[in-house]
This record gives C-alpha cells, sequence and structure tokens, in this order.
C-alpha cells in the first residue's frame, strides 16, 4: 500500500499552494467554508483557554485575509467565555472580503489599528496577521509590531504559522513572531518543520476542521514529507533466518593517510552496527598499522593507488564504498571516484570538496540507476551547486531536489533540518535528531550508517532517509555531550 494511503492526515504536508487548492476543492464540493473558518477560530479559542487560563486580556491582530477572520472569530469566542478581548487589524477593516467580512460583521466590536497595540502584563497575542501563504517581506507596521511584542514577551498563539514565515521554505520574511504555540489546520506544512520556521512555531497543533481526506489527498501533489520509517520501512532487508554475512553486504570505508584514520574507523564502526555484514577498511600503505592497532571485528585490505584499487574491484561482492571521511582532498579522491562509478558509493566531506572545481566530472559519472549519495553541509552544498546555493527564489527542499536531479544522486542537504532529495522528486525533511548531534565527527559516522544500508541492498535514497533518521536515534540515546565515537557505539539496525 502506498505510504501516503496510511497517513494520518495530520501527519501529511501540504505546500502552502496545496491548502489553497484544498480549500477550493472543499468549497466545490459544496463544504460551508465560513462553517471551516468556525472551527479553526474555535480550535484557536480552545487553545488559548486550555494553555493560557490567567490571561487578562486577549490581543487578537488581525491580518487583510481568511487568517484574519479566523482571528475575529476566535476573538468571539473568547469574549463568549469572559475573556477581555481587544482586536488590531492590519489596514481597514472594511476591506475584509468574504469569508472575513463576516466573521468580522459576527463580533462588531471596536477594532484598532495594528500599530496602536502596546503590549501589557497578562496579554496573550493571538497572531491572526498572515497564514502559510506569505511570500513577500512583511510590512513595516508589521515589523514594528513583531518587535513591540517580543520587547514585551509576552505569551504568542500563531494563527497556522507565525507571522513572517514562509510556510514552504521555512524562512523569515525580513522579521517573524516567534510563538510559544501554533495552531493550525488539517496538516501540517513544510515551513512548520523547516529552520527556522520550525523554532518559532513553539509547540505545534494540528486541529481537524472537517474537510474530508479524499479532498486533501486529491490535492496533494508535491512528494514532500517528514522523513520517518513509514516512509522506507519496506525497502529495509529481512532478517531472515537464510542470511549471512554476505547477504548482509560488504561494506568498504577508505581511510586517509596514517595521520588521518579516525574519521574512517568511525564510518566503519557505524557501519558494522547498522548492520552490514563485512566491513573493510581499505588503507594507503602507511597508514595500515595504525588502522590495525585499532580494529578487531572490522577488517583491513591495503590500497595503494587507483591500480591496486580496480584490481581489488575484481571481487564482485565488493558493493558498496564510503570516500571521503579523513580522506583527503585532491585528484587522488577524484580518480578513486572514478574507478567506482559502476558501484554504490557514500560521497562525503573530502570526497565532495575534490569535486569543488569540477562537479560536473563527478555527476557524469554515475549516469542510470542512481547510486550515489552525496552527503553535503551547507558550504560542501554550495561549492558543488553553486547557482542552485545562491537562489534566494528557493527554500531548502526546492533546493535539495535540484541539486538530486542534476547529480543523479540522493541528496543529503545536511542542518539541522536535514533534508533528504531523490532525482525523481521525493524530498524528507528530518525532525528527529537532537541539537548534540552537531559535533566533529558526526557526518562521519551518518556516512558509515548509509553505506551499511545501501550494502545491505536498500536503494540509495531509502538507505539515506533512513540513515538520517538512525542517525537521530543514535544521538537521542548517546545523550548530550556525546563525542562522534559515542555516536557510532549506539547505532542500531532497524
Amino acid at each position: 500500500m502506498n505510504a501516503a494511503m496510511i497517513d494520518e492526515i495530520s501527519e501529511l504536508l501540504l505546500t502552502p499552494e496545496e491548502m489553497t487548492a484544498v480549500d477550493a476543492a472543499a468549497t466545490r464540493s459544496g463544504i460551508d467554508s465560513y462553517a471551516l473558518m468556525e472551527r479553526a477560530g474555535a480550535a484557536i479559542a480552545a487553545t488559548l483557554l486550555r494553555h493560557f487560563p490567567a490571561v487578562l486580556r486577549a490581543a487578537v491582530l488581525c491580518g487583510p485575509g481568511n487568517n484574519g477572520g479566523d482571528g475575529y472569530v476566535a476573538a468571539r469566542h473568547l469574549a463568549v467565555s469572559g475573556v477581555a478581548v481587544e482586536i488590531f487589524q492590519l489596514g481597514e477593516p472594511a476591506r475584509l472580503k468574504g469569508d472575513a467580512a463576516r466573521a468580522r460583521d459576527s463580533f462588531p466590536t471596536m477594532v484598532r489599528p495594528l500599530e496602536s497595540y502596546q503590549p501589557r502584563s497578562g496579554d496573550v497575542v493571538i497572531d491572526a496577521i498572515f497564514g502559510a501563504g506569505l511570500a513577500r517581506d512583511v510590512p513595516a507596521d508589521v515589523r514594528d509590531a513583531i518587535e513591540r511584542v517580543s520587547g514585551a514577551g509576552v505569551p504568542i498563539i500563531a494563527v497556522d504559522l507565525p507571522s513572517g514565515v514562509d510556510g514552504r521554505s521555512g524562512s523569515v520574511r525580513s522579521a517573524a513572531f516567534a510563538a510559544n504555540r501554533t495552531v493550525t489546520f488539517m496538516t501540517r506544512k513544510p515551513g512548520h518543520l523547516l529552520m527556522p520556521g520550525r523554532e518559532l512555531c513553539g509547540e505545534l497543533e494540528v486541529f481537524d476542521i472537517g474537510i474530508p481526506g479524499r479532498i486533501i489527498r486529491a490535492e496533494k501533489k508535491q512528494q514532500i514529507a517528514e522523513n520517518g520509517p513509514q516512509r522506507w520501512r519496506d525497502a529495509l532487508p529481512s532478517r531472515g533466518l537464510e542470511t549471512h554475512k554476505y547477504k548482509r553486504g560488504h561494506l568498504v570505508v577508505f581511510s586517509g593517510e596514517a595521520t588521518k584514520t579516525g574519521a574512517a574507523r568511525m564510518s566503519a564502526m557505524a557501519g558494522l552496527k547498522a548492520g552490514a555484514g563485512l566491513v573493510t577498511i581499505a588503507a594507503p600503505d602507511d597508514a595500515v598499522d595504525e588502522n590495525a592497532a585499532h580494529l578487531t571485528a572490522i577488517m583491513l585490505h591495503p590500497i595503494e593507488d587507483e591500480a591496486a584499487l580496480r584490481d581489488w574491484l575484481h571481487d564482485a561482492r565488493l558493493h558498496t564504498f564510503v570516500l571521503g571521511p579523513g580522506f583527503g582532498v585532491g585528484e587522488k579522491a577524484r580518480r578513486f571516484v572514478a574507478a567506482l562509478s559502476e558501484r554504490h558509493l557514500v560521497l562525503d566531506a573530502d570526497g565532495l570538496s575534490s569535486f569543488k572545481s569540477a562537479p560536473d566530472e563527478l555527476f557524469s559519472k554515475f549516469s542510470g540507476k542512481p547510486r550515489l549519495v552525496l552527503t553535503p553541509h551547507e558550504g560542501e552544498f554550495g561549492r558543488l551547486f553553486p547557482d542552485i546555493a545562491a537562489d534566494t527564489a528557493m527554500g531548502k527542499i526546492d533546493k535539495a531536489r535540484a541539486a538530486a536531479a542534476r547529480a543523479n544522486a540522493a541528496i543529503v542537504y545536511k542542518g539541522a533540518d536535514t533534508v533528504i532529495a531523490s532525482p525523481d522528486g521525493r524530498a524528507y525533511i528530518n525532525t528527529n535528531a537532537p541539537v548534540w548531534l552537531a559535533t566533529a565527527g558526526s557526518g562521519d559516522v551518518l556516512a558509515g550508517i548509509i553505506g551499511a544500508l545501501m550494502a545491505q541492498g536498500v536503494p540509495a535514497f531509502e538507505a539515506a532517509a533512513a540513515g538520517v533518521y538512525m542517525h537521530g536515534e543514535a544521538g537521542m540515546r548517546a545523550g548530550e555531550g556525546l563525542t562522534a565515537e559515542d555516536l557510532a557505539t549506539q547505532v542500531r539496525p532497524l
């Protein structure tokens, strides 16, 4: 069964454009759009009453569209509940249209201009100015309101997304509220998961306001989702009784010179813990003794140059390789990659940097069924894909997907909001990684995990997505203060 068909609706990710299409389709189907707004406003009011029972005043900041209409409905419900409410409108209230105008008329109270709002102790702000569809910088009067509210430190409930956060990319449009809680409806948007939007949302609640799942699924066109086991579980190897070490794959990790061997060993250990049947470190002659002194379950093979590598590759059981951690930047790395162009490869760190002046040389070698995984952080991504990285109109998902299509590779665009993208357009946002994973050597461990999954026959994109998730789980087990060595020991097969 398609994973999307078994998702809970609240677990789906819809872009703002898709959500607009859902709203339009719901109206065409005969659903009362104002009834949806009523339920949305009631959910907002309920959130305030549940989490901020000591509120002295609800300051409802309303925008010029349907988000503002949600705010008016919330204000009415709060007033009925006995909360003191004041509404502050961006622009003229008389200019509201459709359902938003009807919501305004349903609560005929004095409305003040947004610029007149001055926070005071006991306030809870309902930010109903802009929703997920914001695609421009916020105007000056909204920036000023954001500054006043931020300076006062009063609690904020954001409607759909904090005003100023782009719902597609999670980026900030010149300024944005930092909400304590965010209330959204039916599904989440990418901006709820991508940084810095994820942090600015605070605690996120998704409310079902009554749009049928069939309509939502019909309008979901983009293959964007949160990364998790339901996305790739079926691609993982089975743990049958007939398995043996070669069925579980042979992973090779290349070591750097004698003074730079630790990164490869961390990758190799992670690969072994992630389930590879055999793991070998391929080391230059001057690094053999240094590696041998630290290895037990991991094998060691001397590989000095490209000729030795090509000779070794006559063994067809050598399936998957990790190149980059501690390897060194330069011609040797490029030659090794050329020799490995028919095999499965995770290219990381120095391996990526070796192609910064000639990325097309790398991409041209891996045509056909994707078998290459690239794991760039922000700087490495910019060196391999300078034009994509520089395109300010693209968010992280769009950049990762464009890079994956160009390279014919699975892209792991690393960061606090790692995005994994496939050449076919799929993109997953990872959310399970703790902040303490940002430590030296963490990426080496990730490369080994992904390599181990590929060695066991998992396709490149699924291996990358599962590997990123396993990496996050290992980080949670290791806990704060972890080192890369700690992290490698906490890797577990899924």
